[in-house]
C-alpha cells in the first residue's frame, strides 16, 4: 500500500531570484521531498516540474506556495490540476488551500487561475507602458546606467597612452573590459 507523501515544488522565474523563502515554507509544511528550479513559468516544459508530476502517486499531495508556481495561465493550470486529480493526487496551494476534485473545487481553481493570469498580464502591460513612456524622455538611455562619467573615461584613455591596462585599472577603478570597450569606441570615432 502506498504511503501518503507530501511533495513540494518551488520555482522562481529568473536565475537572480532566490528560492529559499519557498523552500523554508515547504519544509515547514512537512514536505518529504521538494523539487526546485529556476525556470520561467511561461514555459510548460519545465524539467523539474515534469519530474515532479511523474513522481507523484495516488494518495500523494503536491504542495506549492502559490498557484502561479504551477502554471501561468488558466488553461495550463486546469490541465495540470485535473491530471493530478485523475491520479488521485491532492493539490495544496498554501496561500489558497486544498484544491478538491469537486464542482466547487474546480470552480474555485478556475477562478483563482483566471485571476492569477489577469494579474500577470496587467503587470506585463504596465511594464510595457512604463518602458514606452520612458523612451519618450530626452534623457532616456536603454540598458544599465553608466557607472563612470565621460570625463573619467577620457582621462583613463589618456593614461593608457603611457601606462598598461593593469596600471590604469589600479589608478582609476575602471575595469579593464570597460577600458577596452571605450578605447574601441574612440578608435572607430564614436563618442565614449
Amino acid at each position: 500500500m502506498n504511503k501518503k507523501r507530501k511533495i513540494g515544488y518551488a520555482r522562481v522565474s529568473t536565475l537572480g531570484q532566490d528560492l529559499q523563502s519557498q523552500l523554508n515554507i515547504l519544509e515547514n509544511e512537512g514536505c518529504q521531498f521538494i523539487y526546485r528550479e529556476k525556470f520561467t513559468g511561461t514555459k510548460t516544459e519545465r524539467p523539474e516540474f515534469q519530474k515532479c508530476l511523474k513522481d507523484l502517486q495516488e494518495g500523494d499531495t503536491l504542495v506549492v506556495t502559490k498557484l502561479d508556481r504551477l502554471a501561468r495561465n488558466t488553461a495550463e493550470g486546469i490541465v495540470v490540476v485535473e491530471s493530478l486529480f485523475k491520479k488521485n493526487v491532492r493539490v495544496h496551494v498554501l496561500n489558497v488551500g486544498l484544491l478538491e476534485d469537486t464542482t466547487m473545487g474546480r470552480f474555485f481553481l478556475q477562478t483563482m487561475l483566471a485571476v492569477s493570469e489577469m494579474e500577470r498580464n496587467l503587470i506585463v502591460e504596465r511594464t510595457q507602458e512604463g518602458k514606452a513612456l520612458a523612451r519618450k524622455r530626452d534623457d532616456f538611455r536603454e540598458g544599465r546606467p553608466k557607472v563612470h562619467k565621460k570625463a573619467k573615461i577620457e582621462n583613463a584613455l589618456k593614461l593608457l597612452e603611457t601606462h598598461t591596462y593593469s596600471e590604469v585599472v589600479e589608478m582609476t577603478d575602471i575595469s579593464k573590459s570597460t577600458l577596452i570597450r571605450a578605447k574601441r569606441k574612440r578608435d572607430v570615432g564614436k563618442i565614449v
